[in-house]
């Protein structure tokens, strides 16, 4: 074979690589943006909803240029299951403020746990010990324990409790034998 010939075959393996690297970037990126439970407003029952999106199919598409935009599974199924998924333009136009965590993290940013006044602070602060939730009946339990549709309910009932609080005070409940409260000695 020639040197042309090689050369022509090198860049063309260099060309078809580019294209797949390009594409699977793309398509990494649609899935990643897609996953993730999200919390809107239903355009027909204007009740809140969680749904989740099709990150494979979303994925799949991105490789071939193209955009997708379709839902895996809503709270409002199976008995709504043949809707007209409207609600796909509020997800697009909120993008990731509609994301649950999203949702979660901006209601605690601004709370102190009801309990010792610690500012809870920002979701990326949390490092696995998450926040939790006083109920109307003074019991804590732990956000994720709530339906995500049930959430903006929920945060107009509840209270924020920081992680250690939340431990101490099911302690407490679940084993008040062992617990001995003294008064303070200031």
């Amino acid at each position: 074979m020639s040197t042309i010939t090689h050369i022509v075959i090198l860049s063309s393996i260099a060309l078809v690589l580019g294209a797949l690297i390009l594409g699977s970037a793309r398509t990494v990126r649609a899935f990643l943006q897609a996953r993730g439970k999200r919390l809107i407003i239903c355009p027909e029952s204007h009740c809140a909803a969680a749904v989740e999106l099709d990150a494979v199919g979303a994925g799949i598409k991105a490789f071939q240029g193209g955009n997708y935009l379709c839902l895996k599974d809503c709270s409002r199924w199976p008995e709504l299951k043949d809707c007209a998924q409207d609600c796909l333009t509020e997800v697009e136009a909120l993008g990731p403020r509609c994301l649950v965590r999203n949702v979660v993290a901006g209601w605690y940013r601004d709370k102190s746990c009801v309990f010792c006044h610690k500012p809870l602070g920002d979701v990326a602060d949390w490092t696995g010990h998450l926040p939790a939730l006083l109920t109307p009946d003074s019991k804590t339990m732990t956000w994720d324990e709530v339906a995500p549709e049930k959430l903006p309910e929920v945060f107009a009932t509840h209270q924020a409790v920081c992680w250690s609080c939340h431990i101490a005070e099911t302690f407490r409940r679940e084993h008040s034998d062992l617990v001995t409260d003294r008064p303070a000695r200031w």
